[in-house]
């Protein structure tokens, strides 16, 4: 059977999994009373609740007579490791563009990448039947953007369809017809990305994805450079620096057949498989016979931007709602998770209790922390750090392309708060509907925390994405939160009578009959110094009866912290505590003196 193998690439939200689902359905798949969900290639639970892809993955189609092997790739910037491993995989991608928003900071990231290994994209203009579609324009954008990232003349001459994935059609005017439904992407697809590339030799493949099975064992996908597998061959692993990692026997070949895998006999040079049956392979290693003596290249990594540290958890509260608190544990899950993703960094401290993960961003390091606790991981977290460099004597921080849609109204806030962030504008053009867009480069450290407070400060009507630009020189400092910290100066239960007396000193972030620790932050001081609180105090009970009847306490609601905002607005010298139940935020230093050393010490080196 002829084969295709692409890439559907996008912005977050602009309708990658979504189509899909219909080039799955189209290609009758499935049977035609098969029970089908939204988003069948969004499998993990964050994928679903965020609406957002986190993993790169396979499936296929059959149309007319060729097999077309689809990647789903994430369209958000932070898992940029999975867009860059996977593009060695295929021969084409489909740029999926929404037709109000046009190109996105991330569209050119995944774009970028495609155009540099050489693949020609189809452009699908997505979502024209938004009230507010531009798809002439959005074309436009798109030219430029290939133009300026620096296509060749092929790949500038794209071919462009409209539609809608969600309504199942893509045709070339953007009226329709509606009628042929996805049989023109199908038929581009066969016409315009040519068939895989073999090489000749032996068997050789490049590890892409890498997943764990508890039947199979380790499991890695990707595609056939040459020759061809049978199950139980011998094959060899190497390293990029073409180092003998084991010698092992294939025990299983799987192939995507839509959502399901199916075992093979036999796989050949061009397809995109998955093996199991070694042990020690990982992402970007050579899975080849034992007569291959060189690897073969995998595509560089772009480096991590944004470090954290891992601590173990040593609160008074340690222990009591996660299973696996221990140092031992921790090093293992995160070694574990360095294997299969490539874009992390993990480095152990010298005190071995903690340890510190360099990854693309605060979302990519946040969702690894949403996953660690939901497997029942209680760990402590610092705040997100730039990762910095030196370059001939020159200090250079990472510094990042900013968009920023907002209503006109509030786009003078932004640019003042962009401004003090140490953020330059580029560009400023009317985004249609009376808003505008706003393009800044402002360095990764001035960003963090930002995100929740520009949601503040335009009524929640501001739309924001990020990319990485480039390393620059260091641009000096960058003012911190303005605002203390309330914090529990003994450990019980939290009293709604305490609570109500207290509410004029600033918002609270826990609510009544919580459990809280010395040195635990229950609250947002009003003033920029932190205040140590007694939440415990209960009211004082006579015989005496009062005059006036007593009303029951009614508190404000509080103010409760996600595991990203809370991430963002911590300071240095404070954690956030993430167990399987809660997320708490703490003083990195529990007693108060150790607060008042440290406090000094810092100020001395100041």
């Amino acid at each position: 059977m002829k084969l295709r193998n692409i890439a559907i690439i996008a912005h977050v939200d602009h309708g990658k999994t979504t189509l899909v689902d219909e080039l799955l359905k189209q290609s009758s798949t499935f049977r035609d009373n098969q029970r089908t969900e939204e988003r069948m290639m969004d499998s993990n639970d964050l994928e679903r609740e965020r609406g957002i892809t986190i993993l790169a993955k396979a499936t296929s189609v059959v149309w007319k007579d060729t097999r077309i092997n689809i990647v789903d790739t994430p369209g958000h910037a932070d898992f940029g490791g999975e867009v860059e491993r996977i593009l060695n995989m295929v021969d084409g991608a489909v740029l999926l563009v929404d037709a109000a928003e046009g190109p996105m900071p991330q569209t050119k990231f995944v774009v970028s990448k495609a155009l540099k290994v050489g693949l020609k994209p189809i452009v699908a203009v997505n979502k024209i039947d938004r009230s507010d579609a531009r798809a002439d324009e959005v074309v436009n954008e798109v030219f430029d953007l290939f133009a300026n990232l620096g296509a060749t003349d092929e790949q500038l001459d794209f071919p462009i369809l409209y539609g809608s994935g969600r309504d199942g059609w893509m045709n070339y005017e953007p009226e329709g017809p509606k009628e042929e439904k996805l049989g023109p992407l199908f038929d581009l697809i066969l016409k315009h990305v040519p068939e895989p590339q073999v090489a000749e030799g032996p068997f050789r493949m490049i590890g892409t994805i890498l997943e764990a099975n508890n039947f199979l064992g380790r499991i890695i996908t990707g595609r056939i450079h040459s020759g061809s597998i049978k199950p139980n061959q011998s094959v060899k692993v190497m390293n990029q620096q073409g180092e003998l990692l084991e010698n092992g026997r294939i025990s299983k070949i799987l192939a995507f057949r839509g959502m399901e895998r199916v075992a093979l006999e036999e796989a050949h040079a061009g397809d995109i498989v998955a093996i199991a049956g070694l042990s020690k392979g990982t992402v970007a290693d050579t899975f080849c016979d034992p007569s291959v003596s060189a690897p073969l290249e995998a595509q560089p990594i772009d480096p991590p931007t944004v470090t954290m540290s891992f601590l173990v958890n040593d609160s008074p509260l340690a222990g009591t709602e996660g299973d696996k608190v221990t140092s031992r544990v921790i090093r293992d899950r995160l070694m574990k998770e360095a294997e299969g993703n490539v874009a992390l960094k993990i480095e152990e401290a010298a005190d071995k209790d903690s340890f510190y993960v360099s990854g693309r961003g605060e979302l990519q390091l946040a969702v690894l922390i949403e996953t660690m606790r939901r497997e029942g991981f209680e760990l402590a977290v610092s705040r997100p750090r730039v990762v910095m460099k030196e370059e001939d004597g020159q200090r250079l921080e990472p510094v990042e392309e900013v968009v920023i849609d907002v209503d006109e109204e509030y786009s003078g806030t932004v640019v003042q708060k962009m401004t003090e962030r140490k953020g330059t504008m580029i560009e400023l053009k009317p985004s249609g509907g009376n808003r505008v867009r706003l393009v800044f480069h402002a360095p990764t450290r001035g960003l963090i925390g930002y995100q929740s407070e520009l949601l503040t400060d335009t009524r929640g009507t501001a739309i924001m994405n990020r990319l990485f630009h480039d390393y620059e020189p260091y641009k000096g400092p960058i003012g911190g939160r303005v605002q203390g910290v309330l914090i529990s100066h003994d450990q019980g239960e939290s009293v709604s009578y305490a609570i109500f007396n207290l509410e004029d000193r600033g918002p609270f972030i826990i609510d009544a009959g919580e459990k809280v620790y010395a040195g635990m932050i229950v609250g947002i001081h009003s003033r920029d110094n932190d205040l140590e609180v007694n939440v415990l105090k209960g009211k004082k009970l006579t015989n005496m009866r009062a005059s006036g009847k007593d009303e029951a306490v009614k508190l404000t609601p509080p103010i409760r912290m996600t595991l990203e905002r809370a991430l963002s607005w911590i300071q240095d010298d404070e954690l956030v505590e993430v167990t399987p139940k809660s997320i708490r935020l703490r003083k990195l230093y529990l007693d108060p003196h150790e607060r008042k050393r440290f406090e000094r010490s810092r100020d001395n080196a100041a």
